[in-house]
C-alpha cells in the first residue's frame, strides 16, 4: 500500500502506507485515508511535523559512546530523510496557499 500526497504547487509526494501514516500523524491529524488539509491549516500542520521530527530524532539517537565497531551496523533511512519531500510539499502549499490532499495509490 502506496499514500500519494498532492497539491497544486509541488509534485507528488508517495510513500509506503506504513511511513504515511506515521507522518500523518506527525502533522497532528487523525491518520485516515483518504484526507485533506485546507491551505488555512498548512502552517500549523508544518509546524507540527517538524517538531514531531526533531523530538523522534532526539530520542532515537544513537550514544556513540555505546556502539562497538564490531556490531554490525543496518543501514537505515533516518526520519528526517523520510520526511524531506513531504517538508518541503508543505512548504510550497504554505507559500502557495493550496490545500494538501492525499489518498492511497495503487
Amino acid at each position: 500500500m502506496l499514500i500519494t500526497f498532492s497539491c497544486t504547487a509541488y509534485a507528488n509526494v508517495t510513500m509506503f502506507g506504513d511511513v504515511g501514516l506515521q507522518m500523518l500523524k506527525m502533522l497532528g491529524h487523525s491518520g485516515k485515508v483518504p484526507g485533506a488539509i485546507l491551505a488555512a491549516d498548512i502552517p500549523d500542520a508544518l509546524i507540527q511535523l517538524k517538531t514531531s521530527i526533531e523530538n523522534e530524532q532526539n530520542i532515537t539517537a544513537p550514544n556513540e559512546s555505546e556502539e562497538n565497531e564490531d556490531d554490525i551496523k543496518e543501514d537505515t533511512v533516518s526520519l528526517m530523510n523520510r520526511a524531506f519531500p513531504l517538508v518541503e510539499l508543505f512548504t510550497a502549499a504554505q507559500k502557495a496557499e493550496c490545500n494538501v490532499m492525499w489518498d492511497y495509490t495503487d
